[in-house]
């Protein structure tokens, strides 16, 4: 692995001559995309070997329980309260103006706020669960409902500790480290291909069994990173409770709050879809929704492996008064963005094909399926990059007003397309792409009003 990061390292550079790239700032971030495409083509590799593995180890309607379960667990993420992004961005600006000491306090009095958040959040759903009838909530057989019932407590104990330990990578993301993410995912993804083909090999079909190493893998490898990182490199922002500070926390929890905001208003838009399906279609129905879901996240994730590393890099530039830099570089994410329409379009031709290299005959995708998805990553993608340049400047307050609008919509919108006017996948997902377009157009202008000095009020705020 040294050797392949070493390679790429003089790819990079040889890249860096060649392009006239001088900037510090764009050279970091540069090497850092070319890093995450190595490890983000891995993890694409490795998520789409994962799926018929899986549905291989459990069946259908198992499969398509696990992936509505994953998706309720993710509505959950929001309970952080925005803290992970809140540090994101002050731990930004603290080592962009050198103040080291503020970035340890933040360290500290975000990690121990997420940890007794952690705490309080699996001790109220263990008590819950006693009362909770799973097979109710997922549309499944009593038999299923009862294996949910001792496997939720063990993936949400599990959730929550990754609330906590993921935080080193908000860390490393923040000091424009911005590829770790990526390889972190990436280990875990590989450790969980092995592990399922080992259950494949050795195991007869268990959810439970399925759910727990699934869950427990993520835990292991980031608290082996928390060690490797609070040893080495970030020894100095080692959490310590006496680092907590409650004005640390207003200003991380005051940012944070807006992201917390836009965080469940986009729990609620993005990862609904699964369990409504469920309710309206049935738990097997998820399966070719996420399949054509997961086809088309190709393009979204090349496109996030480029911009995710802008977030925290804007911030800094931000935070200095470097607009000709950012000018320049939205005008270069902006074309990129753009550009996929063009290999959305070539992968809806393409799609059949596909789909029977890769699951075969067992699973069916409609193609009225495959163009409502094609059309909806078309939308999300194309405003993408200045939804990483409003969360970098932290100008979030439209960004939240409307998002929430969007999510409030989006649930009776689905059920009245997919149900009542008998759309069916396509109808839950058209959904969304209407429920998408005020950020489409508001964003930009937002930031074309910001970068030219002209944003009053709703737009500075």
């Amino acid at each position: 692995m040294n050797r392949v990061v070493d390679i790429v390292k003089v790819i990079g550079n040889s890249l860096f001559k060649k392009l006239n790239i001088e900037s510090d700032r764009t050279r970091n971030i540069s090497m850092h995309v070319l890093f995450s495409f190595l490890y983000k083509g891995g993890s694409i590799v490795i998520g789409f070997l994962v799926i018929p593995l899986t549905i291989k180890y459990l069946d259908n309607e198992h499969y398509g329980v696990w992936l509505t379960l994953n998706a309720f667990v993710a509505w959950f993420t929001f309970f952080d309260i925005g803290l992970g992004n809140g540090l994101r961005n002050k731990f930004s600006e603290s080592v962009a103006q050198s103040n080291f000491v503020s970035a340890r306090y933040y360290v500290s009095t975000t990690f121990f706020t997420v940890l007794a958040i952690s705490l309080l959040l699996f001790t109220v759903f263990v008590i819950a669960n006693g009362f909770i009838d799973w097979s109710r909530v997922f549309n499944v057989s009593d038999e299923i409902g009862m294996e949910l019932s001792s496997l939720m407590p063990v993936v949400f104990g599990l959730f929550c500790l990754q609330l906590v330990l993921k935080l080193v990578t908000t860390i490393y993301t923040a000091d424009q480290h911005h590829s770790m993410q990526g390889k972190v995912n990436f280990i875990i993804q590989l450790t969980g291909l092995i592990a399922i083909c080992i259950l494949n090999v050795f195991s007869k079909s268990s959810l439970f069994l399925y759910g727990f190493i699934v869950s427990v893998v993520p835990v292991v490898v980031l608290m082996i990173l928390n060690f490797w990182a609070f040893k080495g490199k970030y020894h100095y922002y080692l959490p310590n409770i006496k680092f907590w500070k409650n004005g640390c926390l207003k200003d991380v929890f005051g940012l944070g709050m807006g992201f917390f905001v836009i965080q469940i208003a986009g729990v609620i838009l993005f990862t609904t879809d699964n369990f409504i399906i469920t309710q309206l279609f049935g738990a097997a129905a998820v399966v070719p929704y996420n399949i054509a879901y997961k086809y088309f996240s190709i393009v979204n994730m090349i496109l996030s492996i480029m911009l995710t590393p802008f977030w925290s890099s804007i911030t800094n530039a931000y935070t200095k008064g470097d607009f000709e830099w950012i000018k320049k570089t939205m005008r270069n994410l902006t074309i990129i963005s753009l550009s996929g329409i063009i290999v959305v379009a070539a992968m809806v031709f393409l799609s059949p094909w596909f789909y029977s290299i890769w699951v075969g005959d067992s699973i069916d995708v409609p193609f009225q399926l495959t163009i409502s998805m094609a059309v909806f990553f078309v939308i999300y993608n194309a405003y993408a990059p200045f939804t990483y340049f409003i969360n970098g400047t932290g100008k979030i307050r439209l960004q939240m007003y409307t998002i929430v609008v969007m999510s409030a919509i989006n649930i009776p919108l689905a059920v009245f397309f997919g149900k009542y006017m008998e759309m069916g996948l396509s109808g839950v997902i058209l959904a969304t792409v209407i429920c998408l377009l005020p950020h489409a157009v508001l964003l930009p202008i937002q930031y074309h009003k910001i970068v030219n000095h002209k944003a009053n009020g709703i737009w500075n705020k």
